[in-house]
This record gives structure tokens, C-alpha cells and sequence, in this order.
């Protein structure tokens, strides 16, 4: 499928697609008159790189974690290395923290709230 087409299912820009391709995230084929052809999984690929985005990884950390993904499940595979494991349970910790952050930021908000309320 072409760059458009990609967009269009999954809901990310054709910049951001170009993006993911220059950062080693999403692979494409290219025809004889230069236009970029996708496989069907890079749809299920596409959607796995938005949600580790949306967990807060970066794209060197995804280029290092996609590998030992499955696209259609998000399962793993055979190829993660304990290092790799290592640091998704950091950032793991990370993403708990930031939580515990933003419940705290809530917590007091809701206490100016009803303070304001009378």
C-alpha cells in the first residue's frame, strides 16, 4: 500500500510515517518511479510504534524494542535481550512514577477546588 493509503488507516501523517521510516522504525519498499509500498503489517506496526510513544518511550528506545515485538499481537518474541529487559522495567518505573505525579497534581487540585467552592 502506498504512504497515503497507511496514513489513512492508521491515523498518523505521512510526516510521521516519513519520520518512523528515517528513525529505523517502519520499512518500505520502494517502486521503480520512487514511491514508498508497504506491507499489510505495517499497519499493525504503525499502531505498536503509537503506543509505546504514547507510554512515553523514544524512538531509539522503540528501534531497540520493536525487534523482539510481534507486530499483529504485541507478544515477544525470542530476540529480547535481558539488557532490553532491563530497561523497559525502568521505564516502566518511570511511567509509575509520572502516575503517582500527576494522582498526586490531582489530589491537590481537587483540594483548590472545593477550598474554592466554599
Amino acid at each position: 500500500m502506498r504512504i497515503g493509503e497507511l496514513a489513512r488507516r492508521t491515523g498518523v501523517s505521512e510526516r510521521s510515517l516519513r519520520y518512523y521510516e528515517k528513525q529505523g522504525l517502519l520499512a518500505a519498499e520502494r517502486t521503480p518511479g520512487g514511491h514508498r509500498e508497504y506491507a499489510e503489517a505495517a499497519v499493525d506496526r504503525v499502531v505498536r510504534i503509537q503506543e509505546l510513544f504514547a507510554a512515553g518511550l523514544c524512538s531509539s528506545k522503540i528501534v531497540e524494542l520493536l525487534p523482539c515485538m510481534r507486530d499483529g499481537d504485541g507478544g515477544p518474541s525470542a530476540v529480547a535481550t535481558p539488557k532490553l529487559v532491563a530497561d523497559l522495567t525502568a521505564e516502566r518505573a518511570r511511567i509509575d512514577r509520572m502516575v503517582t505525579d500527576l494522582l498526586r497534581s490531582r489530589d491537590t487540585l481537587d483540594e483548590v477546588i472545593d477550598a474554592a467552592r466554599g
